[in-house]
């Protein structure tokens, strides 16, 4: 009975390390804005610019108002090493300075894809980020984070 016991409890141990080991394949991103919003394409260089508070307009002139997914969200994560190069550490740094000097405040926070893309779609103004699969008719992606 002992040794049934743990062979269980081994044969468990060797797929969780097997599972941990395993390449884990990203999520594919993309940058949206509201459907009503003109603007059909972004560079990469643009939105980072937009997320990291160095710019606040579209290239049209329009307002671009920035949101985020939570910290600590994987996605977002991904999103900001993709797209701006920076890891949650650096991001912090930055916006720190940022804040201190009085030069600019960090993007709202959302708590998931879903609600970014409802806030999104809501304000022409409003620019995001998201998983692709949960993108509708209510948004259009302006950049597919590679």
């Amino acid at each position: 009975m002992a040794t049934l016991k743990y062979s269980r409890f081994l044969g468990s141990a060797l797929l969780l390390a097997c599972l941990a080991g395993a390449p884990v394949r990203a999520a594919e991103l993309v940058v949206i804005v509201s459907a009503r919003n003109p603007v059909a394409t972004l560079r990469a260089d643009q939105v980072a610019a937009i997320f990291l508070g160095q710019a606040a307009r579209f290239p049209d002139g329009v307002e671009a108002v920035p949101y985020d997914l939570r910290l600590g969200a994987p996605v977002r994560d991904e999103f900001y090493a993709r797209v701006t190069s920076k890891t949650p550490a650096l991001l912090k740094a930055h916006w720190s300075k940022l804040v201190f000097t009085g030069r600019g405040q960090p993007p709202a926070e959302l708590p998931d894809s879903a609600a970014v893309r409802r806030k999104v779609a809501d304000d022409p103004e409003a620019i995001g980020y998201i998983e692709r699969g949960a993108l509708d008719g209510s948004v259009h992606a302006v950049l597919v984070v590679q």
